[in-house]
């Protein structure tokens, strides 16, 4: 969740009271697909993962970026909320998935990232965010090296998340490789920059269990998607045959490596994919999971702050079909922008290789109860 939008996500709590019922389970599965409300230009090879950033000056300078995956000729797509092409940063070898992050210091200045993996090459790629929504600059252009001592495909980073930490504002980077074990799964670096410029990372942990679930011992899936809640400070990945886990995203916790919550364990027709955090208020909101269909995603809502009595319950509240084809990636964001009064949702679509956006309240509307005559 951005960090630095905390105050916009409680001003648009307000505006979305009036039409969110918390933890409602509305009829979904029979409704029709939720369509898109623009797409974006395509990307010439392989789209796989968006991120949103927020402009802290004005909401219609705010960015989607996405990548390109392909090997040697990848690169990663900027794009404007109207789907056009901002930037495209070429040369990056297979990048997966991107996060983005509000406010690293580096050289004694705050600057929001994106951070990419860059599978071939076995690194995160860093690219620094200009306020005004300018073009991106690299941080990192040697890269940050990561999963040091693995071969094969379990060197190679996958997915990403970041995480903020409120405590004291330390910058995480929690990684999947595209493939692992039964345990220690993820990898987690603290990412941060100095005062001559340069950005590092440094190895903190292992975590994170894998079912390995799957019709045969080499189908068993794998971890891609990772999504941190900075605000309330867990991290959720999709087990993508078995389920969604959740974790402490704090190294530091005293449960670190203990799972809070296996959950999105039924109801999937495909691999369970992106994730996204909804927040609607301080420590309220939903979870969203992609469930990979080709022809028509479907996207399942689960409450954020869990249920009653048991904040690491978390019953699905609503199925909602979508026209996207069988989307890896999503991003959500609750601000209000230009053409989504009530926040964003953004989806890889595979078949036309591109980008679609949604408006997020029309996800949101399906959690409504049928009124009675």
């Amino acid at each position: 969740m951005p960090f630095a939008n905390i105050a916009g996500m409680r001003t648009l709590s307000v505006l979305l009271a009036a039409t969110v019922l918390s933890h409602c389970v509305a009829r979904s599965e029979s409704s029709p697909a939720i369509v898109p409300v623009r797409l974006s230009a395509p990307v010439a090879h392989d789209p796989d993962d968006p991120a949103i950033w927020i402009s802290p000056l004005s909401p219609a300078r705010s960015l989607i970026v996405g990548t390109d995956k392909v090997a040697i000729d990848g690169a990663l797509y900027v794009f404007n909320l109207d789907g056009s092409v901002r930037q495209i940063i070429h040369g990056l070898d297979r990048p997966n998935n991107v996060d983005i992050e509000y406010g690293l210091r580096v050289n004694n200045v705050a600057i929001d990232i994106a951070v990419v993996t860059e599978r071939k090459q076995h690194r995160l790629r860093v690219f620094g965010i200009p306020a005004d929504g300018g073009a991106l600059v690299d941080l990192a252009p040697d890269g940050l090296p990561v999963l040091t001592g693995e071969t094969g495909e379990a060197s190679e980073p996958m997915g990403i998340a970041l995480y903020r930490r409120p405590s004291d504002s330390a910058i995480f980077a929690i990684v999947a490789p595209k493939t692992g074990g039964a345990s220690n799964y993820l990898w987690q670096y603290r990412i941060a920059g100095d005062a001559r410029g340069q950005v590092r990372a440094t190895f903190v942990r292992r975590f994170g269990a894998f079912s390995r679930s799957g019709p045969t011992t080499d189908d068993a899936g794998e971890i891609e998607a990772v999504v941190a809640d900075d605000e309330l400070g867990y991290v959720y990945y999709s087990d993508e045959r078995f389920g969604i886990r959740k974790y402490p995203a704090d190294p530091d916790a005293v449960d670190a490596d203990v799972e809070l919550a296996a959950f999105g364990t039924d109801g999937y027709l495909g691999d369970r994919e992106g994730l996204a955090i909804f927040a609607t208020g301080a420590g309220t909101g939903y979870l969203l999971s992609s469930d990979q269909v080709n022809g028509g995603t479907r996207v399942m809502i689960y409450p954020r702050e869990g249920s009653a009595g048991n904040a690491h319950a978390h019953p699905r509240l609503a199925l909602v079909p979508t026209s996207a084809d069988a989307t890896d990636g999503l991003d959500a964001t609750p601000v209000s922008l230009p053409g989504f009064p009530s926040g964003l949702l953004v989806m890889m679509n595979s078949g036309v290789k591109n980008f679609q956006f949604y408006d997020a309240g029309s996800f949101i509307q399906r959690l409504r109860r049928p009124r009675t005559p």
